[in-house]
């Protein structure tokens, strides 16, 4: 067991590391310090990864044991010694034409130890496994039988295009650590320790006065307004969820369950129109149509993914018992007078909104944002003491912090990428899914979704699409999907992939600032978010989903996709007016589907169904205590 002093000491060392990382990325983002590429990703990744070793012990078993303190030490020494050899070595071997020496690749298999590592400490088993996978495939491929079978690659050769230049750990994945979700996260707790959550939960509680869920249903329309300008749903958490987040588990919602209704609401912000960021213009430069015909397409998906966000998070609330603004805290102060002192969050968020709207890009929005909150509490507050000094360094030092397990699933997904590049595996995949499927849609359709979401793990939206729509969408327009849906087809799951386990980035950010488990976090948002697993399917079977039909195929759409939606959410909680058994559930999510799916025979038979799930309800469903 380690002594107090000891604990005290770590700790003031893990907040002094925190600060360091943090004002590194907040010099180089705003221009302080002019570093390329290469050399930024390289110090992100040695300084996240080493104070995530110091941070999260080997396992649960071994924490504050000696054993611990000498792996975490051992392992930080590794990541430090081989990142500054490659820091070294990174612009020789660029001037030189890849010409690399032993020494290389001995760093080189030591940062992929250290990746392996950092992503099962920081995330879990799962996706260090996954991530070892895919590493050995270019190893395995002579070996494996079909399509997949490949040209052997030797272990030096994969080892040192993973890791001496961007095309491996230091990739876009990192890339984007690196620069605007570490500003977000900082951000986030700016606003977190600046009091912007109880200025937050007191207007929104104003506002939504005597509903139930008032917060939840808040915080998917606050999150789904700043999502659909900053195109990353990890970035959207960090600056949302710290205001959110506490709000829901205030209300009584349990800290997974407020964790996952942020990241579903902060993902679904980037199908929203008419800002649905960048990934949105570029589909419509790829398939070659103008972007109102993107926006219309993305309509009716979006307000059906929030609608059924709005059900999912009332029906939790009749199931949790929490009553209508429950713990309700409103001073009778005028709201006047609480807009005013909540002057300098307003601030922020606008300029945040604005900057982006008008072209700048997020991270540097968010710095100017961060300018304008600062500024607007030293002209509140009238003064610089040190009690405004501690909130400041303090939140530079806790949203570092919060990148650290973020960058080691980065870094992670930069292995996969890496090898999809290298070994042609990407271009396989398409192949693959059009012989597995023998020609049926349906099944090309599944066999999408799941590779979809494993090639978008990890990577901001852009780039998840960007490799989707190379890789995949070509398979379902061989099978005779028009271009525009199966490119949103894939847009869409690309999106997801974001609160999709292994590999969930939003929900890990979530999960980070509701102090839940982030693993829980990724199956609960999966499961809140179960109809946009079903909405692509809807949409290339009914294009009045895409509003692509006549006008009775769109109105038809609209009424029986709502109607569908609401059923799934249903089942997904399985509370209607009251606790709904298993069975009950199953009918719900089959009348679900069948108003999804478009089609009259399909319609009736889910209206047919639901009506029976409500008067089962009604007869059978166990009352549901409200807690007060």
């Amino acid at each position: 067991m380690t002594s107090p002093t000891r604990h005290i000491s770590l700790q003031n060392a893990i907040f002094t590391a925190g600060l360091a990382l943090g004002l590194y990325h907040l010099m180089v983002v705003s221009g302080v310090f002019v570093i390329s590429t290469m050399p930024m990703r390289l110090t992100h990744v040695m300084l996240a990864l080493s104070l995530l070793f110091v941070m999260i012990p080997a396992s649960e078993r071994l924490a504050g044991t000696t054993l611990n303190a000498a792996l975490s030490l051992i392992l930080t020494v590794a990541t430090v010694g081989a990142s500054i050899w490659m820091l070294t070595r990174w612009k020789p071997i660029a001037f030189s034409g890849g010409i690399t020496t032993e020494g290389d690749f001995i760093a080189g298999v030591i940062l992929l130890i250290v990746v392996f590592e950092a992503a099962r400490r920081g995330i879990g088993l799962i996706l260090a496994l996954i991530t070892f996978v895919f590493f050995l495939y270019p190893l395995l491929a002579p070996y494996l039988p079909g399509v997949l079978e490949g040209r052997a690659s030797t272990l030096r050769r994969i080892v040192l295009v993973l890791t001496t230049d961007t095309q491996g750990i230091y990739g876009i994945p990192v890339g984007v650590a690196a620069t605007y979700i570490i500003v977000f996260t900082i951000f986030g707790a700016l606003l977190s320790n600046f009091g912007a959550g109880d200025f937050f939960f007191e207007l929104s509680v104003r506002c939504t006065r005597g509903l139930r869920a008032a917060s939840a249903k808040s915080a998917v329309l606050f999150s789904t307004l700043i999502g659909m300008v900053s195109g990353s749903a990890a970035g959207n958490v960090a600056v949302t969820g710290t205001v959110t987040i506490p709000i829901m588990k205030r209300e009584g919602y349990a800290p997974h369950q407020a964790a996952a209704i942020e990241a579903v609401a902060s993902t679904g912000g980037q199908i929203m129109p008419p800002v649905m960021g960048a990934a949105a213009f570029i589909m419509a430069e790829i398939v070659g149509v103008p972007y109102t015909a993107v926006m219309a397409a993305a309509i009716l998906p979006a307000l059906l993914f929030f609608g059924s966000a709005f059900v999912v998070v009332h029906l939790q609330a009749v199931k949790s018992g929490i009553a209508p603004n429950a713990g309700e805290q409103v001073s009778e102060e005028p709201l006047a007078q609480v807009l005013i002192k909540g002057g300098p969050f307003i601030a922020a968020f606008a300029t945040l909104i604005t900057m982006m709207l008008v072209g700048y890009s997020p991270f540097m929005a968010s710095l100017w944002a961060m300018v304008v909150l600062i500024g607007g509490d030293v002209i509140w507050r009238r003064k610089i003491d040190r009690v405004f000094i501690e909130k400041l360094l303090r939140s530079v030092s806790e949203g570092a912090r919060s990148i650290v397990t973020i960058s080691a699933a980065c870094a992670a997904a930069g292995i996969i990428a890496g090898v999809l590049g290298v070994t042609g595996l990407g271009s396989k995949i398409a192949t693959l899914i059009d012989v597995a499927s023998g020609g049926y849609l349906f099944l090309a359709l599944f066999f999408t979704m799941v590779t979809s979401i494993i090639l978008g793990m990890g990577l901001p939206t852009t780039a998840a699409y960007l490799i989707l729509a190379t890789v995949v969408a070509p398979a379902l327009v061989k099978l005779g999907v028009p271009v525009l849906t199966a490119h949103f087809f894939v847009f869409y799951y690309g999106c997801i992939s974001t609160i999709t386990p292994p590999v969930a980035l939003a929900s890990y950010v979530a999960g980070g600032i509701a102090g839940a488990d982030v693993n829980k976090v990724g199956w609960t948002a999966a499961a809140y978010a179960a109809t946009s697993f079903v909405l692509p399917f809807a949409f290339v079977y009914g294009p009045g989903l895409l509003m692509g039909g006549t006008w009775v195929d769109n109105t038809a759409a609209v009424l029986t996709a709502s109607a569908g939606t609401f059923a799934i959410a249903v089942a997904i909680i399985g509370t209607l007016t009251g606790r709904l058994a298993p069975v009950v559930r199953l009918i719900a999510a089959v009348a679900g589907l069948g108003l999804l799916f478009q089609g009259w025979l399909s319609a009736v038979i889910g209206i047919v169904l639901f009506c029976c799930v409500i008067i089962i309800d009604r007869a059978r469903s166990k009352p549901i205590e409200v807690s007060t």
